[in-house]
């Protein structure tokens, strides 16, 4: 079940997410929130979010369960605060290159990469902002990317938000696939060739015949049923394609 961001007392989430609350010196264990936070996403990163428990990270940092609250209040403000932290490892788009095409690509391959390095954050359900520094400062390189080109306020969110849906969703794909594979000890190959037989007996494909042609032109191209990473790129396109219309659509151009 995905862990729900936002459910946390709004006070103490803010205050850990902006580091404004909390011992003004290290103790002497020399924990911190930086620290806790920072273990917290090595746990994640090599387990899955299900696997994170405050008893694991304390266990990490080999300190008693009961002091990381002195700096985190429950897993629900922790698991905001490793989304922030995180986010914090990417660059700023502008550094791409000029023109938004280039800036808001750099933003979605960026995004995607951080999904499959930290996957877990697939499992945090984010119906609503992260608002730490780092969440916010990564929104605002982003919509700069569209500033000053004739949408309104309203749109250019829309635009980075329909952006930003795309790749989280081509995300969760390829950590599926990642996954299943590791779980069933057989690449996508190999499991089209233990079932396509069976298949083939079974099923008529006269039935549904562009599915049949288009399934075995992909199978050829990509010796699997399907290729994340290219239909990513594709994907990528037309979303920027969309983008580029709708500005157009603006200038008259």
């Amino acid at each position: 079940m995905a862990t729900r961001n936002g459910g946390g007392d709004p006070a103490r989430t803010l205050a850990l997410l902006w580091r404004t609350a909390g011992p003004a010196r290290k103790g002497r264990t020399g924990l911190d929130a930086d620290r806790v936070v920072a273990a917290a996403v090595e746990i994640a990163d090599a387990e899955g979010l299900d696997a994170l428990s405050m008893r694991k990270v304390a266990d990490r940092l080999g300190v008693g369960a009961m002091s990381l609250y002195t700096y985190v209040p429950g897993k629900a403000e922790l698991a905001e605060a490793m989304l922030d932290a995180v986010r914090g490892e990417l660059p700023d788009p502008a550094e791409a290159g000029e023109g938004w095409r280039a800036r808001l690509e750099a933003v979605a391959r960026q995004n995607h990469g951080l999904y499959l390095r930290h996957p877990w954050m697939l499992q945090v359900a984010t119906g609503r902002p992260v608002l730490g520094p780092n969440s916010m400062v990564r929104y605002d390189r982003e919509l700069r990317a569209l500033e000053g080109l004739g949408l309104s306020d309203v749109e250019m969110h829309g635009a980075i938000a329909l952006l930003s849906d795309y790749v989280h969703g081509a995300a969760r794909g390829a950590v599926d696939a990642a996954d299943a594979a590791a779980a069933s000890g057989r690449t996508d190959r190999e499991w089209w060739e233990e079932h396509a037989p069976e298949l083939e007996r079974i099923a008529d494909p006269s039935a549904y015949p562009v599915a049949a042609r288009v399934g075995t032109a992909v199978g050829e191209r990509y010796e699997a049923s399907h290729d994340p990473a290219a239909d990513f790129d594709f994907g990528l396109g037309l979303v920027l394609d969309g983008i580029a219309a709708l500005l157009e659509s603006r200038t008259g151009a």
